[in-house]
């Protein structure tokens, strides 16, 4: 092939020439990352969009907490664009964000929030053109379009919808093509809300976005949490956290389709091997009977109470095959 012709072109190339992996953030969860990625340590992928999508009080703003967290530990470009005006400085702060590297957005309409993602990753991009950048959107589900914002009644008004349906694709389709070029993994937090009147099927239905949203993902979690059996209780049947799993529907990465355990502690944050021993039985790493597990490499017999234990260093010997795959 004559590559004179492609120079010519501009913006065409060889397949083999293209970045195709630019890199992952992680979650703060190895379970997770796994079924994102296929590997324990990566996580979300850089240049994509990734959504969180489930009822209110399933850890959704949590787990976009901890990807900022895991961004500035490896001294990339932080964002939060917090729509929902709640986002809590000092419970940031208590799980590892770092407040004075960390970029703060509110803006009022669905419009200014992409407009801002687009000023803001354009401007980092002037000085430094390589350091990847991480956005928390929280959340698409609360943005009113700036249609809505300027009604003065737009609850059930079916024409603001469709209105808002349209403008959520048409930011979509603006952004979409810049995250590859800037290094960006977008995070997007949404919420399900129950259609009234579903008898049959899933009364479930995305609260903003529509379908058009759904095409733009590079992956998509469904957080999963029971508000009445999925509470952790300490002794004294105090409510202390939640658990719950996390169901991916969508996945440009790896296999879809997969599902992980989560464990969230009020006042320590996502329990980063819940699920862990789980996902390495279904990876073939470990064997599980009853309430023992053997690592298959190593023979090593150990209970899930000693697990968290036996990797802290000096790492035994016995799980080292996990601990390697987990690098720690």
């Amino acid at each position: 092939m004559d590559k004179d012709v492609l120079k010519r072109l501009g913006n065409a190339g060889l397949l083999s020439e293209q970045v195709h992996n630019l890199g992952f953030v992680g979650t703060g969860s190895y379970a997770l990352n796994k079924i994102i990625s296929g590997d324990y340590t990566k996580g979300i992928p850089i240049g994509m969009i990734t959504q969180f999508i489930g009822e209110s009080s399933t850890a959704k703003t949590v787990f976009g907490t901890h990807i900022l967290k895991e961004a500035q530990a490896k001294g990339y470009y932080s964002m939060m664009v917090d729509s929902e005006n709640a986002y809590n400085p000092e419970f940031a702060t208590h799980l590892g964000i770092d407040p004075d590297t960390l970029i703060y957005a509110a803006p009022e309409t669905l419009e200014d929030s992409f407009q801002i993602i687009q000023e803001t990753t354009k401007a980092i991009r002037e000085s430094d053109k390589d350091t990847p950048i991480v956005i928390v959107y929280d959340s698409i589900a609360v943005s009113p379009s700036k249609a809505e914002s300027e009604a003065d009644n737009f609850e059930g008004n079916n024409m603001l919808g469709a209105i808002r349906a349209k403008t959520t694709g048409a930011c979509l389709r603006r952004i979409n093509p810049i995250l590859r070029l800037r290094k960006v993994a977008l995070v997007i937090i949404n919420q399900i809300r129950n259609k009234v009147g579903v008898m049959y099927g899933s009364p479930d239905t995305m609260a903003a976005g529509g379908k058009s949203l759904e095409y733009y993902l590079g992956v998509n979690l469904k957080c999963i949490s029971n508000k009445t059996t999925d509470l952790i209780k300490d002794d004294n049947k105090n409510v202390i956290g939640i658990q719950g799993k996390l169901r991916n529907t969508k996945n440009k990465c790896s296999i879809p389709f997969k599902e992980c355990e989560f464990e969230l502690l009020f006042d320590q944050g996502l329990n980063p091997y819940s699920g862990v021993l789980k996902q390495m039985e279904i990876d073939g790493h470990v064997a599980r009977n009853g309430a023992w597990y053997t690592v298959v490499a190593t023979g090593k017999k150990f209970q899930s109470k000693e697990f968290v234990e036996m990797l802290q260093p000096p790492v035994d010997e016995g799980v080292a095959p996990i601990a390697k795959f987990l690098e720690i």
